[in-house]
């Protein structure tokens, strides 16, 4: 919850006037609601694709203040974000509860990027892998989740904004981890699947990041509100 529509505004300007041909990667940026038209209308002309920071799991309804895959889908977005860490800790967001948002993504035109990533606390006690099990399992035990219509990030909760980041060979076992999982079910989908990582990537380790075999982009956090260190990110993409 950073920023206004002004410095939304800049920066996304200033995303749209650096990008050069040479970048080939996808581009997203995820707004707050409130600036989703404006952005949309800055990136028009673009590579650039707008996308939300969380979504309802109803699609309609006495939901006050809620707002519905429907309603982004109506208003251009791409992508949203589903079970970040900070809607998990601070919003006690459970992986039932988004489990239903990625279904109700699902419904309509927007894709879903689903978080999953462990605390600092699991992870010193060697739990990193039991919980990304369970975070992704939730999706995997519901027939109803099309898996080639999603996106999923890795962000170590432990490496958001403290300026710790997991070494490219800790980011890329539990990606491969990921990946593996997730083709237990259906191994097509694993081979096609897009898993981002997220933790203070930044524009000196990105490159080393991304050169991992099952790292396939960034969930840029922090350095997306840096338009230079943005692009600098994606053109090691």
């Amino acid at each position: 919850m950073n920023g206004s529509l002004d410095s939304t505004s800049e920066i996304l300007r200033a995303i749209e006037t650096t990008i050069d041909d040479k970048i080939t990667c996808d581009i997203g940026v995820c707004v707050p609601f409130v600036y989703i038209t404006a952005a949309q209308e800055i990136t028009k002309p673009t590579v650039i694709t707008i996308g939300a920071q969380t979504v309802s799991e109803y699609q309609s309804g006495a939901y006050t203040g809620e707002v519905s895959a429907h309603m982004l889908e109506d208003v251009g977005c791409s992508w949203v974000l589903i079970g970040h860490s900070e809607r998990r800790t601070l919003f006690n967001e459970a992986n039932a509860q988004l489990v239903k948002k990625v279904l109700a993504a699902q419904m309509t035109g927007v894709t879903p990027v689903y978080c999953v990533g462990e605390t600092q606390e699991e992870y010193k006690s060697g739990a990193t892998f039991d919980v990304i099990k369970d975070q992704v399992e939730a999706l995997l035990n519901n027939s109803a989740v099309d898996l080639t219509q999603l996106v999923l990030a890795y962000e170590p909760v432990w490496a958001i904004g403290t300026g710790l980041t997991a070494s490219p060979d800790e980011a890329q076992k539990v990606h491969a981890f990921i990946r593996a999982l997730v083709s237990e079910r259906d191994i097509n989908a694993a081979n096609m699947l897009r898993i981002l990582y997220g933790g203070s990537v930044k524009p000196d380790n990105a490159l080393s990041l991304f050169g991992q075999k099952d790292i396939d982009g960034g969930l840029i956090g922090g350095a997306s509100l840096d338009a230079k260190a943005f692009v600098s990110i994606c053109q090691k993409a």
